[in-house]
This record gives structure tokens, sequence and C-alpha cells, in this order.
């Protein structure tokens, strides 16, 4: 295992994808009007890509289009102060192919926000990290610090 500087455990490449399979809910972090912004969205993995469906008309389906963007998820016990993250950083794209939409639709991808979703957005991951808090108590800071020397 390995530790940051901070304690928290650095997640492998194969346990960052494994969770990102767990969660329901992630967040976006894209670009709008020159201004960082952050939208919660519900998305599935399809070949290894974060796949959202939206509005055709939203601000997100405009910014994301050809764009770099970063997608977290995460999950946190605050009674047991444990938890962990991942976070996906990659290309965003629109998806106009007719087949690879007939495809996505098929998916088990529904909007949770009311109106039409039927714009999809595929994020091919490029980085993928994630870090752990350990149990409570525990602190790896000093094996960190050790390792690196």
């Amino acid at each position: 295992m390995q530790f940051d500087h901070g304690g928290l455990q650095i997640l492998d490449d194969e346990e960052c994808r494994s969770l990102l399979a767990t969660a329901p809910l992630g967040r976006i972090v894209f670009t709008d009007r020159a201004l960082p912004a952050v939208q919660p969205v519900n998305f599935v993995l399809a070949d290894g890509d974060v796949v959202i469906r939206t509005s055709p008309h939203s601000r997100l389906a405009a910014a994301a289009r050809d764009a770099v963007v970063a997608f977290e998820i995460d999950a946190f016990d605050a009674a047991a102060r444990t938890g962990w993250s991942v976070v996906v950083v990659g290309h965003a794209r629109a998806v106009a192919d007719p087949s690879e939409l007939a495809a996505l639709r098929d998916l088990p991808l529904r909007s949770w926000a009311p109106g039409e979703h039927g714009h999809f957005i595929r994020v091919h991951p490029e980085i993928i990290t994630g870090r752990r808090l350990p149990e409570h108590g525990t602190d790896h800071r000093r094996e960190a610090d050790r390792a690196e020397a």
C-alpha cells in the first residue's frame, strides 16, 4: 500500500475503476463562461467511459463538447471518519453516431432531473486517481515520508 504525504492511501487504477462502478451519482467539473462549474449527475460506465445523459440545451451539454473535464465520485462515513474519492480527467465528447446513440439509450441510465434528456456525453478517462481515508487513528504520513527517503 502506498500513502501520500497527508496520510491518505493512494488507490491503484484497478481499484479506482472498480469503485467507479459502484457509485450512482458523481460530479462533473467543466468550464462555463470561463469559470469552473460543478454539477451533480447520475452516470453509468460503458466500455470504461463515464456516460452522462443530459438535455441537449443544458449548459453542461454546451460546455462539455470536446473539452477536458473532471469527474469525481466519493463515499464517506462521517461517524467512522472513513471514505474514499476517485477523480477522472479526460476529454468529453457529445455522442452523435446513430448506432452509438442507440446502444447508449439501452443502458440503464435515466436522468434524475426532470425534462428531456436525449443528449449523451462520454468522458474517456485519461487520468484516474483515488484516495482512501485510513481507519480512524491510523497515521501513515511517517510511512509516506520514509518511503520517499
